[in-house]
């Protein structure tokens, strides 16, 4: 499920599962048997639009296609939980978890939560909560960060943007994901935050057109900003830029903010 890069595009496999649903209950996943090598990572991507799910072989591989429902709102901790433990309970068995969630996390809590309250989520600790309901170790990380573990090849500056709901950014220096910036709601034009001007919002009353303008106005700033050596464009909107992009700058599979979690088990990223 990974994707190809061509002449500073990406062909991504086929997104057309973004829109089902999780399947009926089918038991508990620790009931079920998965292909590839062990150790199993459940690797679920908290969206502000959608939940999804996969498990992970020990290569980083998905072993099953990933599960899907649309995020609730209202979405307090308790009803992340809930919603949570039904959407996995049709996949394999896993021995830990990894859980990407957009927005600052630290130590496994949740320092904010702009797509839902951030009063009922400061300070939650998502990841001893949910590995306790799901009886596995659990870690966590913002997901643009994983996203970029997913897809980075390692070398110089690279520079992930998401392009979802909202807009999230990760940074990486030969490799080493370094401390996260949550530059989404930092101004970018006028007024208008990096949420506001290439958010899911943006797109749809500005018009394909017009937004990927603002997109390459944003890819142009981040480059002023960082002197990124490559850049990954991801998230369920990346489908959605039709620039003429330069060699360095590429779309890649939305898959990877659920494939980037097997780094978490990784020493070098057990502390992110």
């Amino acid at each position: 499920m990974s994707a190809t890069i061509e002449s500073g595009r990406t062909i991504m496999p086929d997104d057309s599962h973004d829109k089902a649903h999780a399947n009926p209950l089918q038991g508990m996943a620790q009931g079920k048997k998965a292909g590839g090598k062990a150790p199993y990572t459940l690797a679920i991507d908290i969206g502000g639009t959608g939940l999804k799910a996969s498990v992970l072989d020990s290569d980083g591989q998905m072993v099953v296609p990933r599960v899907w429902v649309k995020t609730p709102y209202p979405c307090p901790p308790d009803i992340m939980l809930e919603t949570l433990e039904k959407l996995v309970q049709p996949l394999p068995a896993y021995q830990r978890i990894s859980i990407g969630f957009p927005g600052m996390v630290r130590d496994g809590k949740v320092l904010t939560a702009p797509h839902f309250d951030t009063g009922t989520w400061k300070h939650f600790p998502l990841a001893e909560k949910l590995g306790s309901a799901l009886h596995a170790p659990a870690r966590l990380a913002n997901d643009a960060d994983i996203q970029g573990l997913g897809v980075i090849q390692g070398h110089g500056l690279e520079m992930v943007l998401t392009l979802g709901t909202g807009a999230g950014t990760a940074l990486f220096i030969n490799g080493r994901l370094t401390p996260h910036l949550e530059l989404a709601h930092h101004p970018v034009h006028r007024k208008k935050t990096y949420n506001d001007y290439v958010g899911h919002v943006a797109l749809e009353k500005s018009g394909k057109k017009r937004w990927n303008r603002h997109v390459q106005k944003v890819i142009d700033i981040l480059y002023e900003l960082v002197c990124y050596d490559t850049l990954y464009i991801g998230g369920g909107n990346a489908k959605e830029v039709t620039l003429d992009l330069p060699g360095n700058v590429h779309i890649v599979s939305n898959d990877a903010g659920i494939t980037g979690g097997i780094a978490l088990w990784r020493n070098e990223h057990s502390g992110v």
